[in-house]
């Protein structure tokens, strides 16, 4: 498998989100297969940080296409993203959920022993705890690290729909994921 580099992120975030659909993350001894994502563009998107807050416009200009993006939700998830910068657009995917491949016990201590393998990391906020996601991740480029990456992954059927746990701009079809996976955060 070859590793995806900054160059993968130099497009729009909806190609992007798209296209990240059954790559491999890989996360300080953690595997999964990506299944879902969200894109999110920083100059039209309501939905997006970049539209309220001055530090994420800020991160956009100062900050290379490819790096982490991780925020505190809600005060106890760390969701993770990945800057995208295009010639024509700038923004983030939300990694929304990972189908695990390898560091299940990692995972499973984590997030919990009771929860099942295939929901591990089924939403935003689980993979960031499965991962062990933190505030250092932020502003990471991880592409490049031997203990970290994303990996071109095979080929999958890919369905789209609205984005979910937002208020604003719903209507957009940029969730992006792979319908047979029982890793989804929520069915399409």
């Amino acid at each position: 498998m070859s590793r995806l580099r900054a160059r993968f992120f130099e497009r729009d975030p909806v190609t992007c989100a798209r296209e990240l659909i059954g790559c491999r993350l890989v996360w300080h001894g953690c595997v999964g297969r990506i299944v879902e994502t969200e894109a999110y563009d920083a100059a039209d998107d309501p939905a997006c940080h970049t539209w309220v807050r001055p530090s994420a416009r800020a991160f956009v200009a100062s900050h290379q296409a490819g790096d982490a993006y991780v925020y505190l939700s809600f005060g106890n998830h760390w969701l993770f993203n990945i800057l995208v910068k295009g010639p024509t657009a700038a923004g983030f995917v939300l990694l929304r959920a990972l189908e695990p491949v390898a560091g299940h016990d990692l995972m499973r201590e984590r997030r919990g022993a009771a929860v099942k393998d295939a929901r591990l990391a089924a939403g935003p906020g689980c993979l960031g705890r499965a991962l062990g996601m933190d505030r250092a991740a932020h502003g990471l480029g991880f592409l490049g690290r031997e203990d970290c990456g994303i990996f071109q992954g095979e080929g999958v059927g890919i369905c789209a729909g609205p984005r979910i746990g937002i208020s604003l701009a719903t209507e957009l079809p940029w969730r992006f994921g792979d319908p047979g996976s029982a890793s989804l955060s929520r069915r399409f």
